[in-house]
Parts: C-alpha cells; sequence; structure tokens
C-alpha cells in the first residue's frame, strides 16, 4: 500500500455514524445522530438515563436496526448487511454489557472461552489456556476460572466480562456502563483495566456511561447526548470549559438548568 493510500486509510474513522434514528413508537430516542469514533481512539458517551446511550450502542453491534441513517465500520456500510460480510464485522467487536451479561450455565473460563471456541475454531484446551491468560490480565486465577459466575462479587464479575471481551483480541470494544452497581473502589479498578486492556490492543473504544470518574479516566474524547443527537463533543480535558450549559448541568450533577427530569411525588 503507497504511503497515500495509507494515509486515506488511516483518515477512515473506525465508526462514522450519519443522521441514525431511532424510535419506539412515538419515543424517538435517536434523532438525526452523528458521530465519528477515530481508529485508535477512546470515546465516552454521556448522558442521562433514557437518553440514548444504550441503544446506539445496540444499533451500532447489529443488535437493533435503526430506522434511518448510516453506520460505517472501517468505511463498509452496516445497515441492512448480512450473511459473511455481516459476521466479518461482527468478528472486529468485543462487548461489555451492563450487569455483565455472562452465561450463568457456564464456569468463569467457559464464558471467556466462548468467543474463541465458536467464532474462532479454537480447540477447546487451547481456548480454557487463552481464557486463563486473559482471566490473569484482569487480575483473576484458576480459583475464580472453575466457579460459576453466581459464586462471585459483582466486581469479579464485570473482570470477567472484560476478559470474555478482549478474548478474540477485537478491534473495537465497546462497554456499556462498566461501572454500574459497583462502589467507587472497585470502579476505579475496573476502569484501569480497561485502560490497560484498550491499551494493550490498540483497539478503538467506545464507551457509554453516566459515571463522569469513569468517562474522564477512561476516554481520550467525550460527547455527550441529549435530545435524541450529540450536543457537544471535544477531548476528554476540555469537558469543564464545554461552554455548552446541559453539559455543564450534568457533569456537575445540578438539577437547574436545560435538562429538565420530571420528579413525581406520591
Amino acid at each position: 500500500m503507497t504511503g497515500d493510500r495509507m494515509a486515506a486509510a488511516a483518515a477512515v474513522p473506525a465508526i462514522r455514524i450519519r443522521s441514525l434514528c431511532k424510535a419506539f413508537g412515538r419515543n424517538r430516542v435517536l434523532d438525526g445522530l452523528d458521530l465519528d469514533i477515530g481508529r485508535g481512539e477512546s470515546l465516552a458517551v454521556i448522558g442521562g438515563s433514557g437518553t440514548g446511550k444504550s441503544v446506539l450502542v445496540k444499533n451500532v453491534i447489529g443488535l437493533m436496526r435503526p430506522d434511518s441513517g448510516s453506520i460505517e465500520i472501517d468505511g463498509v456500510e452496516t445497515v441492512g448487511l448480512t450473511g459473511r460480510a455481516r459476521d466479518e464485522i461482527l468478528a472486529k467487536f468485543g462487548v461489555l454489557f451492563q450487569g455483565a451479561a455472562l452465561f450463568d450455565s457456564m464456569t468463569v473460563w467457559e464464558n471467556v472461552a466462548f468467543g474463541p471456541v465458536h467464532n474462532l475454531g479454537m480447540p477447546r484446551r487451547e481456548a480454557r489456556d487463552a481464557a486463563l491468560a486473559k482471566l490473569a490480565q484482569v487480575g483473576l486465577g484458576r480459583v475464580q476460572a472453575d466457579r460459576y459466575p453466581a459464586e462471585l462479587s459483582g466486581g469479579m464479575q464485570k473482570r470477567v466480562a472484560l476478559a470474555r471481551a478482549i478474548a478474540t483480541r477485537p478491534q473495537i470494544l465497546f462497554f456499556d456502563e462498566p461501572t454500574t452497581g459497583l462502589d467507587p473502589i472497585m470502579g476505579d479498578v475496573i476502569n484501569d483495566l480497561i485502560v490497560e486492556c484498550v491499551r494493550g490492543l490498540g483497539a478503538t473504544a467506545l464507551t457509554i456511561t453516566h459515571d463522569m470518574a469513569s468517562a474522564r479516566k477512561i476516554a481520550d474524547r467525550i460527547a455527550m447526548i441529549h435530545g435524541g443527537r450529540i450536543i457537544w463533543a471535544g477531548p476528554a480535558g476540555d469537558v469543564e470549559e464545554s461552554g455548552n450549559e446541559a453539559v455543564d448541568q450534568f457533569i456537575h450533577g445540578r438539577t437547574e438548568g436545560p435538562i429538565r427530569t420530571a420528579v413525581h411525588v406520591s
């Protein structure tokens, strides 16, 4: 590949979203959302509950189909993509779901080995060794590997979920509220592990969160979703000086401002 072609390829975002719309009945959750995530960039999308953060990720990874709009992965349009072409896109992804979403009937190591076995065709014994190595990366050993998810604490389950997300060495990682349900100390442990794993893989990362401490630590860049659109995006260090009233209200947790929250008192 020539220098010009390499430069052009590098200029194509890992994820490019344009005019993305998704509604549930009369509730228009995504309303013409635009967003770019560069290759090797770690982006955190912040916003309140019900603003469409999870819906955004589910549309990007194909768990939902948008009503309209474009989602390109490495320059390939994925909306409507099926068959082998779709599988090739999905093979680039690793996902840490909110609540970990581990398989209860599988041991910890089997959870981590699921992708290598079923997606990469790795032999079971080799996959177990690979799973143990990934678990070691997130601070878990053989004792935990042979247990079932229900036997682990919430923090350990998140670590297992992270090990599973990176098990196939994905190019693009998605983190859905990675610190939800964790105490501040364990949340910070997870944040550190995410940073370490993303850098180790050289992966692109999209994190959705309402936790500003997590967003600041994980992300190179932060974007805020409100009203179904991205209303501000910039370097993580600039979020305090965004100049956007809604962003300022959200990051400081104020009730007064352009973001209105209905409170019902019985």
